[in-house]
């Protein structure tokens, strides 16, 4: 791949982007969260087509319109989320669209043709299961055995991996990788896309490095360690200082204990949030940050653990026992969790506390509309008129009504996950003036981000996850790009 650029509106994903994988060579694509590596991935694999640039296979300029063109040159994708029927059987799901065929015209599937090179496949893999096996009965580790079989069946040269081995036990990591050195070994080019580090050491031949959608330098084999990773991954000026705050005089305001997720149920988080704090939560996709915040709001209650404001034990079954509270969450997927989209600035805005707009069950529409008049003119939201439907509006627009619609409510914990995703920069730093405004106030706050230089900007400390644990909590003196990535990938 030789200078590939690709837009979307208001973005430049990827910005005169090499890479190059020679055959039997295991090459590692690292970098933090939107830094370009899926985008890139995606053009690979004809999911999206370049503005600028070529990709040359063997030498020969290819044009790869669609996923088809990319299956037919040799390039086989395992996602992060595996594309997999659970209803069907091993052989089925191999061999799916694919069907050898038998009975002439009546063009039935050779059920023993793809069972028999079903079975060489998976014994090339070093999988002991039966072809005839239903999907649904299978772990996460052996289906996506499945996909990497059924990626070899295409007559795959170029392999690529995305996250192969989020969801995996160290077990089942410890036999992928084997596999993956396996098939190196038999001639297969692989590149590797992981936030595991020590994988990427182990593994890769090479490393190339993406920073906000551009080549930040490449490693050789002799050169690959954690640190010198890490350094290129988050190797930028920072633009913006942290201001410092006083001392705050109640440090455990908001307290958690041993908190446990359905998805990390194994492992359990705590921590504190002071009055008028913000704690910054960073790690990478997958660390389990979103299911604590859900947690804590009741939309995926607790397994276990205990949760305090000011002093006072809470018992969060539900959203409405969270409210109840004063805690809320502005999540992550504001256009689907967060809004309605077809409904209006009022509408949403009031959403929340519309009872206070209510006599004996009946709506007082002027009420309703002078207060969300009102919080549009606080939070600067640029629409015609609160009569606009929210699907009208930029994303830091939208993000502002979301606020909106909370901070008509008494709030002593408020929760950010992933506060400015797809917001432009002026939208950003008004984003930002509001939590420390909150801060400010009195609020406790919590600010989940995949973007360290946004963590570092308005965090008093910064606690790092790592597969489902807090690997560590960094004071403001200690915080940097380098040290909290390093919690991030689970070095200490």
């Amino acid at each position: 791949m030789q200078g590939i650029s690709k837009r979307f509106p208001g973005v430049i994903a990827l910005n005169n982007v090499s890479l190059e994988v020679y055959p039997g060579e295991i090459v590692a694509l690292v970098g933090e969260n939107g830094a370009g590596k899926s985008t890139l991935m995606k053009t690979l694999g004809g999911i999206h087509q370049p503005d600028e640039g070529t990709i040359k296979i063997n030498g020969e300029t290819v044009t790869i319109q669609n996923v088809n063109d990319s299956m037919g040159l040799g390039i086989g994708f395992i996602h992060q989320e595996l594309n997999v029927f659970p209803n069907l059987d091993v052989a089925a799901n191999v061999f799916l669209g694919r069907e050898p065929l038998s009975g002439g015209l009546l063009k039935l599937i050779n059920r023993t043709k793809i069972e028999a090179q079903t079975d060489v496949l998976l014994k090339r893999l070093g999988v002991d299961v039966s072809p005839r096996t239903p999907l649904s009965e299978l772990s996460i580790a052996q289906q996506q055995m499945v996909e990497i079989a059924k990626a070899l069946s295409l007559n795959t040269r170029l392999l690529i991996m995305d996250e192969p081995t989020s969801s995996l036990t160290l077990a089942e990591t410890t036999r992928l990788l084997q596999v993956v050195k396996d098939l190196r070994a038999q001639g297969v080019s692989i590149i590797y896309i992981s936030h595991r580090l020590g994988e990427v050491t182990e593994i890769a031949d090479r490393v190339v490095v993406l920073r906000d959608g551009a080549n930040a330098g490449t490693l050789t084999r002799e050169e690959i360690t954690h640190d010198r990773m890490v350094t290129l991954m988050v190797g930028r000026e920072l633009q913006h200082v942290h201001q410092a705050k006083e001392a705050n005089a109640n440090p455990n305001y908001f307290v958690v204990e041993n908190l446990q997720t359905k998805r990390y149920p194994n492992q359990s988080v705590s921590f504190g949030v002071g009055k008028g704090e913000v704690l910054g939560v960073s790690g990478l996709i997958g660390a389990g940050r979103s299911e604590v915040a859900q947690a804590l709001f009741g939309v995926e209650p607790a397994l276990g653990g205990r949760i305090l404001l000011g002093g006072e034990e809470l018992h969060i079954k539900s959203s409405q026992d969270a409210i109840k509270h004063g805690i809320c969450l502005i999540p992550e997927d504001r256009r689907h969790l967060g809004l309605v989209m077809d409904w209006t600035i009022q509408d949403n805005t009031t959403l929340a506390t519309l009872t206070d707009y209510a006599k004996a069950g009946l709506i007082d529409f002027a009420a309703e509309n002078k207060v969300a008049i009102e919080m549009s003119q606080k939070l600067r939201v640029k629409a015609p008129s609160v009569a606009a439907k929210v699907s009208q509006l930029s994303g830091g627009n939208q993000q502002k009504v979301v606020l909106a619609k909370w901070l008509l409510q008494k709030l002593k914990v408020i929760i950010f996950d992933e506060p400015t995703r797809g917001i432009d920069i002026g939208a950003k730093s008004e984003i930002y003036d509001l939590i420390n405004q909150l801060a400010a106030d009195g609020t406790a706050v919590i600010v989940i981000s995949s973007d360290l230089e946004e963590i570092l900007r308005i965090s008093d400390r910064v606690a790092v996850m790592h597969e489902g644990k807090l690997t560590g909590i960094l004071p403001r003196a200690e915080c940097s790009e380098e040290a909290i990535m390093r919690f991030a990938v689970g070095s200490h």
